[in-house]
């Protein structure tokens, strides 16, 4: 099974980064050990602001096709979005964006599962309901979805692991719905 994992920001040190490969390592080493998992990093795919005009002007950016051809290229997708003021990164809005001109169906039916870390406590609950509501309306199989809250007391940084058993066993039965 091939996994397209990501997180929706653009910061080098995202918390959000730290989640996703997490939850990538417990899929290959715990639930899916054959699993080929792609990381992507959306510094790689930076590209102007979208607007009409420039789409009209110059057409859609080659990065914005890399990305959507890595999502139709996988069998699964695992996201963790960073909040920004309630909503979705800046970043990951205008890869969306662009992503949305080539078909409107950006996640091309794959099972997905939606996380989130955040320093406080709601654990990303608006940018995960706002992309729960979207999801079927953008082609997502939206199979778990898990938001950690107090990010630096629900994380291990030496080992690189969750604390909280609840987070934990959140986080495992996404995955679980992932692949089943």
């Amino acid at each position: 099974m091939k996994i397209l994992s990501f997180a929706a920001s653009n910061s080098k040190n995202s918390i959000n980064k730290e989640l996703v490969q997490y939850a990538s390592r417990v899929l290959q080493q715990e639930l899916l050990p054959n699993a080929e998992i792609e990381l992507l990093d959306l510094n790689d795919y930076e590209m102007a602001i979208y607007s009409p005009d420039r789409e009209q002007a110059t057409g859609i950016p080659s990065e914005a096709q890399a990305f959507y051809e890595k999502i139709g290229a996988a069998d699964a997708v695992i996201v963790s979005f960073a909040e920004y003021n309630g909503f979705v990164t800046a970043a990951w809005k205008n890869i969306f964006d662009w992503m949305s001109r080539i078909d409107m169906k950006v996640w091309q039916g794959k099972p997905m599962v939606m996380l989130a870390a955040s320093p406080g406590g709601r654990a990303g609950a608006n940018v995960l309901a706002s992309q729960e509501m979207l999801a079927p309306f953008f082609g997502a199989d939206l199979r778990g979805k898990h938001g950690v809250g107090s990010w630096y007391d629900a994380w291990d940084a030496e080992t690189k692991k969750l604390k909280n058993s609840e987070d934990i066993a959140a986080v495992n039965a996404a995955l679980e719905k992932l692949i089943d």
